[in-house]
This record gives structure tokens, C-alpha cells and sequence, in this order.
């Protein structure tokens, strides 16, 4: 089932280049006021975030806290993450490019909730999250290196 709503959503935030924080209360409180509801839903936010590089913090809470909820609580059987369900949130997570700091921290999440999780995808949440520490290893000695050449300016 197509969400409309949320479809038009994605797409003015998308034209808009950011995403606020009111676009983060309308979300929640208007768009998807009962949580997500199926696997597009889901599908749509993670692209988004990939989309939109200008994107209020209280996005990542709100769509980790509902991807895991429908994955976690909403499919069955209720706190197992199922072969199935990991394959789907595998792929759906890293995209083509692999995953999102925000991709990161849901299948963390999802790992930590979940009752008991396919090894698919608790190798996957390691391996995402050992990737984002590896990441900002090197955007701090990136930063580091720019900064001692003068290339960035040093904070005092």
C-alpha cells in the first residue's frame, strides 16, 4: 500500500534540500502519526536520508525509533528478526553505497531490541558500525591534517 502522503512529503523535502524541524514534527505528527506501517514506508525514509544531506537531528531519532518499532514489534513473529526480514533490511539499509551513519545506528538498534536476530543481520550491524567508526576516524585525522597545513582554520 502506496502512502501518498508521505510519497509528496519525500519529494518536497527532496525539491527543499533540507529537511527541518518542523518538517520532523509534521512527519510524526501528521504524516505518520501511528508509526510506519509497512516496508515501503520504511524503504522511503531511509532513501530520504540518503537524499537530503541538510537534515535536523531529530530525524535520525524519530526514524531509528520507528524502523526498529515496525521491525522489531510490527512483523512477526514479534521480537525475532527473521532470515527473511534481515535480508530486507540488509539491503534496504545500505542502498547502493552502503550504509548511512542513520542506517548504522538502526540495524545497531534493531540488533540491541530484537529478542533474537538473524546472523545476517547482526554480522551486517557490526560491519556498518565498525565502517562509520573507521569513517570518522579518518574525517578527524582528515581535519587534523587540514588544520596543520593551514588549509582549515585551528580552533584556539
Amino acid at each position: 500500500m502506496t502512502n501518498t502522503a508521505l510519497e509528496l512529503f519525500c519529494t518536497r523535502i527532496v525539491d527543499a534540500g533540507r529537511l527541518t524541524q518542523d518538517d520532523v514534527r509534521e512527519l510524526a505528527r501528521e504524516i505518520l502519526p501511528d508509526g510506519i506501517m509497512g516496508r515501503d514506508e520504511a524503504d522511503l525514509l531511509l532513501a530520504l536520508d540518503r537524499a537530503v544531506a541538510d537534515i535536523h537531528e531529530g530525524f535520525s531519532a524519530f526514524v531509528t525509533a520507528e524502523i526498529v518499532n515496525f521491525a522489531v514489534y510490527g512483523e512477526r513473529p514479534t521480537g525475532i528478526i527473521t532470515r527473511e526480514m534481515s535480508a530486507w533490511l540488509a539491503a534496504s539499509i545500505a542502498g547502493r553505497k552502503g550504509p548511512t551513519a542513520l542506517g548504522s545506528r538502526i540495524a545497531m538498534e534493531i540488533v540491541r531490541e530484537a529478542e533474537t536476530s538473524d546472523e545476517t543481520l547482526i554480522a551486517f550491524a557490526l560491519k556498518a558500525k565498525s565502517a562509520l567508526a573507521k569513517s570518522l576516524t579518518e574525517n578527524t585525522a582528515d581535519k587534523a591534517a587540514a588544520c596543520s597545513t593551514g588549509r582549515l582554520p585551528c580552533a584556539a
